[in-house]
Parts: C-alpha cells; sequence; structure tokens
C-alpha cells in the first residue's frame, strides 16, 4: 500500500515538472509569436502613416516594432521574417549599416525571401548601390510576386 502511494506521488511530481517545463517553452513560444505579431502591426501601421506623409509617427511606430522584434529576435534568432522586419525598422530609421547585416544573415537562412530581397534592394538603392539593387531584382524576377515589381520600379526610377 505504501509502496503503491509512492508510486502515485512519484508519478504526480514527474508530472507536474514536466507539465511545467511543457509551459515554460510553450510560454517562450507564445511570447515569441506574440511580439513579433505586435511588431508586424506596428510596421504595417506606420507604413500607412508614411504614406500619408506621416514620417515622424511612422518612425516612432518602427521603433516600438524594433523593440518587439528584439524580444522575439532573442527566441528565434534564426526566423528570417523576423530578421526581415529588423533590416526594415532598422532602415527606415536610417541605420543602412545595421539593416544590412540583418538582411544578409536572413539572406543566409533563406536566399529567397522576397521580402528580404525587396527590402535589401532598397537599402541599395539608398545607399547608391545600383548594381546590387538589381542583383536583388534578379533573385526576384521569376516570383510571379508584388516585391517583384516594387523593386523595379524603383530600380527604373533611379
Amino acid at each position: 500500500m505504501i509502496k503503491n502511494l509512492l508510486y502515485i506521488l512519484m508519478f504526480c511530481l514527474i508530472s507536474q515538472i514536466t507539465l511545467g517545463a511543457a509551459t515554460d517553452s510553450s510560454s517562450d513560444s507564445n511570447n515569441y509569436l506574440n511580439q513579433y505579431k505586435a511588431a508586424k502591426n506596428l510596421v504595417n501601421r506606420g507604413k500607412k502613416l508614411e504614406k500619408k506623409g506621416k514620417t515622424e509617427k511612422a518612425l516612432k511606430l518602427y521603433n516600438s516594432a524594433y523593440k518587439k522584434l528584439l524580444e522575439a529576435h532573442k527566441t528565434e534568432s534564426r526566423n528570417p521574417d523576423i530578421l526581415n522586419y529588423l533590416g526594415f525598422t532598422l532602415r527606415k530609421a536610417g541605420n543602412f549599416d545595421q539593416a544590412e547585416k540583418y538582411y544578409l544573415q536572413g539572406l543566409e537562412i533563406k536566399p529567397d525571401h522576397n521580402g528580404i530581397n525587396e527590402y535589401l534592394g532598397e537599402l541599395y538603392i539608398k545607399t547608391n548601390r545600383m548594381d546590387k539593387a538589381k542583383e536583388r531584382l534578379a533573385v526576384l524576377k521569376n516570383c510571379n510576386c508584388e516585391e517583384y515589381n516594387e523593386l523595379k520600379v524603383l530600380i527604373d526610377d533611379n
């Protein structure tokens, strides 16, 4: 009888420890997702403000997004979408060197990432490296996507 009680207690204790560990890792995963989703929302809002000419307000949103993306990056450092948005927010803030580093990290993971290729192309245009912008466009050539069209227009206008 006592032996059975000990087994039951051990089982309960092990279950609690296992459940606690699972909750912690799922909590990290949820936190990363929440931070990423919130940042993406801020970026999208910032883009809308920028189109309306409200650049200062957009920059504040991009800065807030950047902070959330850094939190998400702590958990998911090899996520190309997070690296893309980190590059985007830094590029919008004028920090081209750091933005380029994040874009290139993302391309190491996913070389055909449409967003990274487009935004890195935009960074190259902004920093007067048209040959490199055209390389990004060439990567997007067969994607049949808006990223190709948007980057092509920017290159053609320069």
